[in-house]
């Protein structure tokens, strides 16, 4: 298979422009001409491998974070937007897309974030929402929305938070106590706060409660000791670093007052999760274990959910682990909560390619669930799926139901306990998947339920197949 050229004229310039050199002087460093580098970063030639060895000895640029990541999940999101009927008349080709999200970031959200108020704004007149209305929100992004983002494009890794979370956690580990014994004993000790099981925490859907005045934490009891020691965690986050959260927030420069609320509330729970499953000894337990969910679990004391979305999150610079994609979805195909570090990227609108496994994972007692699949680029995923309950208390308090999905390229398959058995070289193995059906541009799906927005369709009478339409 022929290598694919590698085009990162951005980050080229980036490095440059840190260091503070002319382009004669970079190139210079580089052994290359000045044109040459020119062309490198205005993504008109593609960078070679010498190119890539003389950064990494005379800049110390660590080659595996020159990823493409970012441009991917950029042009995913520009290729769904630009679909929208909205945008009628002449439509931008696939290399006009993929020059403005490699050349001109800033532009492409920028047109995402436009793009965002224009649906919003017609949907909610669309329905006649007087409150939203009345409220002026119609052309500002939802909080959960602006959050989602943020940490959709910052690869949802947190430096300064991950590495103190696993300084905490490297301070901690000496104790004898139980985990939850062991947050509970730091958290008096250095922020004189009590912690109770029970207490102001013990209505049904309630996990958590703080009482400034009191210094009392109260837990639910009835949660998992799981949750127990994420919600003390998150509370050490939001005690002892309130600072780095409120300089991340700044510089995010959300829209609202409420985004910002609620991103703070994100990265507490990114230090808590980053808490019980520190970087370094959980990507080394990954690889040991082969990336087992439950055996990982049942070793870090952690919820499946827990497990999955952290190993999703392990893309620190010069030590990243496997890219996946992580998704939780309810019952009505929902995706509540969404990441990806790979190629495959969830749709920002509507429903999720029915042809999914996560779909099957309610109709699963136990278990994971295994799928061979190609998205229509050409990629080939490995795709998990297991259905969690989060039960809240008695028999008749409600049981919140979720479907995880959690998967990789084909190419790291072998490093995962899930694909031992499956016959990763046959090409009927892969079932063909989408992100959605809107974008979607397969014409033989028999689970197709919108046609795509940029086709002309052709409806014939006289002809009646599983879907009643063609298009070109």
């Amino acid at each position: 298979m022929r290598a694919r050229k590698l085009f990162i004229g951005r980050n080229i310039r980036r490095i440059r422009e840190e260091t503070e050199l002319t382009q004669a002087g970079f190139a210079k460093q580089l052994g290359i001409s000045t044109s040459y580098l020119n062309q490198i970063e205005n993504n008109q030639r593609h960078v070679t491998a010498p190119v890539l060895l003389a950064l990494a000895e005379n800049f110390s640029v660590d080659i595996a974070s020159l990823s493409e990541n970012d441009s991917d999940r950029l042009l995913a999101d520009m290729v769904e937007a630009i679909a929208d009927p909205h945008f009628k008349g002449q439509q931008p080709s696939a290399q006009d897309l993929k020059l403005v999200t490699q050349n001109t970031p800033s532009v492409a959200r920028a047109f995402l974030a436009m793009h965002q108020a224009l649906r919003r704004a017609g949907e909610q007149l669309a329905e006649l929402d007087d409150t939203l209305e009345r409220s002026g929100g119609l052309n500002e992004p939802t909080p959960y929305e602006e959050v989602r983002d943020f940490f959709h494009y910052i690869d949802n890794y947190v430096h300064e938070l991950d590495i103190a979370a696993e300084q905490l956690a490297l301070d901690l580990q000496g104790s004898t106590r139980n985990r939850v014994r062991t947050l509970a004993d730091h958290l008096e000790r250095h922020h004189r706060v009590r912690v109770a099981m029970g207490g102001a925490a013990t209505a049904p859907g309630t996990i958590r409660r703080f009482d400034p005045v009191s210094r009392v934490l109260s837990v639910n009891p009835r949660t998992e000791p799981s949750t127990h020691a994420f919600q003390l965690a998150h509370q050490i986050g939001l005690l002892e670093h309130a600072d780095t959260i409120s300089a991340i927030i700044e510089n995010a420069q959300f829209r609202t007052l409420d985004a910002a609320a609620v991103c703070r509330i994100g990265l507490a729970n990114y230090f808590a999760g980053s808490t019980l499953l520190p970087y370094g000894p959980f990507l080394s337990a990954a690889g040991e274990l082969r990336h087992d969910l439950q055996l990982l679990a049942d070793r870090f004391g952690a919820s499946i959910e827990q497990v999955a979305h952290r190993l999703s999150t392990l893309q620190r610079p010069g030590n990243k682990g496997i890219p996946f994609f992580f998704a939780r979805v309810d019952q009505a195909g929902n995706i509540t909560k969404r990441h990806s570090a790979t190629k495959l990227q969830f749709a920002r609108f509507g429903s999720a390619c029915p042809l999914w496994n996560v779909h099957n994972a309610f109709a699963a007692s136990t278990g994971v669930l295994r799928q061979l699949a190609e998205t229509p680029d050409g990629v080939r995923y490995l795709c998990l799926a297991t259905a969690i309950s989060k039960p809240s208390g008695g028999f008749r308090d409600p049981v919140q139901r979720y479907a995880l999905a959690f998967g990789c390229e084909i190419r790291h398959a072998g490093a995962l306990v899930y694909a031992d058995d499956l016959d990763l070289a046959s090409d009927q193995a892969f079932e063909p998947i989408g992100i959605s059906c809107r974008i979607c541009e397969r014409t033989d799906c028999h689970q197709r339920a919108v046609p795509p927005l940029k086709r002309k369709l052709t409806v014939d009478p006289n002809s009646r197949d599983t879907i009643p339409y063609s298009f070109d």
